[in-house]
């Protein structure tokens, strides 16, 4: 009697997302294109000729802290969530929230002091990219505080905590995505000066 033998192959597990932070992520890639269009043109536009050189306003040296700073508070607000220690995660979220409203304050008089230089949006284009650079991250920045505002009425409301960490992770996800953004936005227009 001859024995059969049959090979089966197990079924592969589909690669999968939870929807919400696929819907993230893609957001997230569209973000990114935006912004490599806006530094290749950049970089294109400067290479025609007709570009004032300026020096960056100091405070975006001090608002880069402030946004460093508030990824930290951001990674603080999540581990406190993860060890259901939910009064640090309310603290760790005000900090963050406070932090970014910190940085949209310090962009805007760093906008002051363009302009004390006479670096306005309309005029030669090196200012108007710094404007729409910054200005085009600092909405992105509004939407993260909503989402950060989300969160920390959630955690009051106890609908987050370690069980359900969907909103915190993604609101961190986003967060420390626009603390690199902005990191490589700030580095990019001191490099390409």
């Amino acid at each position: 009697m001859a024995t059969e033998i049959r090979i089966v192959e197990e079924a592969k597990r589909p690669l999968s997302m939870q929807p919400k932070k696929f819907a993230l992520w893609l957001f997230i890639v569209t973000v990114i294109m935006i912004f490599a269009a806006l530094t290749s043109a950049y970089i294109v536009r400067q290479a025609d000729g007709n570009w004032v050189i300026f020096e960056l306003p100091n405070l975006f040296l001090v608002t880069t802290a402030i946004i460093l700073a508030s990824s930290g508070t951001m990674h603080w607000a999540y581990l406190s969530v993860k060890k259901d220690n939910l009064e640090s995660a309310k603290i760790a979220t005000a900090l963050t929230t406070l932090l970014g409203i910190s940085f949209l304050v310090g962009q805007y008089m760093a906008w002051g002091e363009l302009i004390k230089n006479s670096i306005h949006l309309v005029g030669n284009p090196s200012g108007s990219f710094v404007y729409v650079i910054s200005g085009l991250h600092g909405l992105h920045i509004v939407g993260g505080l909503v989402f950060l505002v989300i969160v920390f009425v959630s955690v009051y409301q106890l609908k987050i905590h370690s069980k359900n960490l969907l909103r915190i992770e993604m609101c961190a996800t986003y967060w420390h995505f626009l603390d690199g953004l902005w990191l490589y936005l700030f580095v990019f227009l001191l490099l390409n000066r």
